[in-house]
């Protein structure tokens, strides 16, 4: 089944604009993230190390997919913060949904949950996705404020899932349905 899941140039937020990821967002700040154990202290990507040619691999696994890829910017600075995936299951209506605000110096401005925010009504719009979900580990207090403020709800939890430090740590798994379909 085709969908019509990338029809769109840019989407709008009050304080966000996300738009296609693109070659020229790789760049020694994109990479600089991807690298950096604070920004990826809750993911597992903090168990690679990033360079050009894994962040260009990625960019292209998006090719000739639904699924989406886009890159965060303020629009009152134009400055390039995050990143913003959209993995979909389209036999199923599902989307799944992941951010990170790269940029440390923009944490706490309420860009993420107006980026996520953006999505998800994007995402609910759409006639062929009937359910949205994400995750995010039960210690990722900032994530788990980001998703539950949106309004998705908590479906069910994988008890001690993962290690942090040495800890183990509870998955939690959020979701909210498409009530217009």
């Amino acid at each position: 089944m085709k969908s019509n899941l990338k029809s769109f140039k840019a989407l709008q937020g009050d304080a966000i604009e996300l738009n296609d990821f693109n070659i020229n967002n790789i760049s020694v700040d994109y990479i600089s993230w991807l690298n950096d154990p604070i920004v990826l202290q809750y993911s597992n990507q903090r168990f690679i190390t990033h360079d050009f040619i894994s962040c260009k691999k990625y960019l292209k696994s998006f090719a000739g997919t639904d699924n989406l890829f886009l890159s965060i910017k303020t629009k009152k600075t134009n400055i390039y913060i995050g990143t913003l995936s959209v993995y979909f299951n389209i036999n199923h209506g599902v989307a799944d949904i992941g951010i990170m605000i790269g940029n440390k110096n923009e944490w706490g401005k309420g860009y993420g949950q107006d980026a996520w925010n953006t999505i998800l009504s994007f995402l609910l719009k759409k006639q062929d996705v009937r359910k949205i979900t994400a995750g995010t580990l039960a210690c990722n207090t900032a994530m788990r404020n980001i998703i539950e403020k949106s309004g998705m709800r908590i479906e069910g939890v994988r008890n001690e899932q993962e290690l942090i430090n040495g800890e183990p740590q509870d998955v939690v798994l959020f979701s909210i349905l498409n009530k217009e379909n």
